[in-house]
């Protein structure tokens, strides 16, 4: 039996094995859907901020997702924290928003003060009525 600090040691090292992407007909979902593809979720350099990209395929059904009543959440079931879009006093909301216009990216970025989402976790982005579940954070 080998000792419990050895295990829980072993426990804490990082997988060598890469996460899969998200898969062929979770993407496909999303565009049918929201209307946008091209989902991905990264952390800046310094990690206190974490930025949420998407192109958009079908401006029509994208305009609940670029809508700026919209309020967006990134939750994170691993740390089971909640992240909102910070707001700046001149500048306002850091997102892009407006009417959507096909092949054009869009993004936003969501605080994460304290760093408490990493690099490797699974995450769901909430915006409106739409959430897009399993995004990985690079």
């Amino acid at each position: 039996m080998l000792p419990l600090s050895t295990l829980v040691e072993a426990a804490q090292e990082k997988s060598p094995y890469r996460p899969n992407s998200m898969p062929k007909n979770g993407k496909n979902r999303h565009t049918a859907l929201g209307g946008i593809d091209k989902l991905k979720v990264r952390r800046t350099n310094a990690g206190n901020l974490i930025r949420f990209s998407y192109r958009v395929v079908d401006a029509e059904r994208a305009k609940a997702v670029t809508d700026k009543q919209a309020k967006p959440y990134l939750i994170s079931p691993r740390s089971r924290a909640v992240l909102q879009v910070p707001v700046m006093d001149k500048v306002g909301q850091l997102r892009q928003s407006g009417p959507p216009r096909e092949g054009q990216e869009y993004w936003m970025v969501f605080s994460n003060k304290g760093d408490v989402v990493k690099a490797g976790e699974r995450v769901t982005v909430i915006i409106g009525a739409y959430r897009f579940d399993g995004l990985l954070v690079e």
